[in-house]
């Protein structure tokens, strides 16, 4: 499983800024393209959800763009 801190760590390589969200939430997005965002609660020790890891790895792929 992959801790929320390696999924932060990869977003900012990938040059996402964060901005905060309700609660606990983040919502990190490109800065390029303000429609490629993923949502991420938790501290940095917990598991990232398996949802979160797909959609990490689309990011990374430069898959995921919301409408």
């Amino acid at each position: 499983m992959m801790k929320l801190r390696v999924v932060r760590a990869e977003l900012r390589q990938l040059g996402f800024k964060v901005r905060s969200g309700r609660g606990s939430h983040e919502i990190w997005s490109d800065p390029m393209l303000p429609r490629r965002r993923i949502v991420l609660s938790g501290s940095n020790s917990n598991d990232a959800k398996p949802y979160q890891v797909t959609r990490m790895r689309k990011l990374r792929r430069g898959m995921m763009i919301y409408q």
